[in-house]
């Protein structure tokens, strides 16, 4: 293999440097146009508003609540794609952190040592020190649950439950009003 001259590496990635910067201009002009295209297909011109009737811009108001309405339902779509994406994503991502992260560990022997000959092996014989366990633990008071506190938890539960299904009810009723 000949080695290439250091002027002809330059000039080499000079003109790869063109290249790509040409390409990307393209690019950007490319996305431009598609994306003027595809406005214009979903865009209607509305017109004077000034020279309609009043039925006509009630019309036009219900064209524009049921297309606020499709815009909205896509973008619930797409976010939960997106969503159901990400979830996936974090997955295999600690699937692989998993397979990555395996490691021997040391086999390590149980020692049988109560909490006194800890003491002592820690601080000397010298020292003479008594563990009593239970006497430091602190007393638990029963906490006496009252039935208006549970009527209002129950309570807070169904309301929310009714909430969440007058709202997907009211969607499904959207939806049903559109087909």
């Amino acid at each position: 293999m000949h080695k290439m001259s250091h002027q002809r590496l330059i000039q080499l990635k000079s003109l790869m440097l063109n290249k790509a910067r040409e390409d990307l201009k393209r690019e950007a002009a490319e996305k431009a146009e598609e994306k003027k295209t595809a406005l214009s297909k979903r865009m209607n011109p509305i017109g004077s508003l000034l020279t309609m009737q009043q039925q006509e811009l009630v019309d036009l108001c219900r064209d524009i609540h049921s297309k606020i309405d499709q815009v909205d339902e896509q973008r619930y779509e797409i976010a939960l794609k997106v969503k159901k994406n990400d979830d996936e994503i974090a997955d295999l991502n600690q699937q692989i952190f998993d397979l990555r992260g395996k490691f021997k560990r040391p086999l390590l022997r149980r020692v049988k040592i109560s909490a006194d000959q800890m003491l002592r092996a820690l601080l000397g014989s010298k020292h003479k020190v008594s563990m009593d366990l239970r006497s430091n633990l602190k007393s638990v008071k029963k906490v006496d649950v009252k039935k208006d506190d549970v009527r209002k938890t129950v309570y807070l539960v169904q309301f929310r439950y009714f909430i969440a299904n007058l709202f997907f009810t009211d969607r499904s009723k959207r939806l049903e009003r559109q087909h």
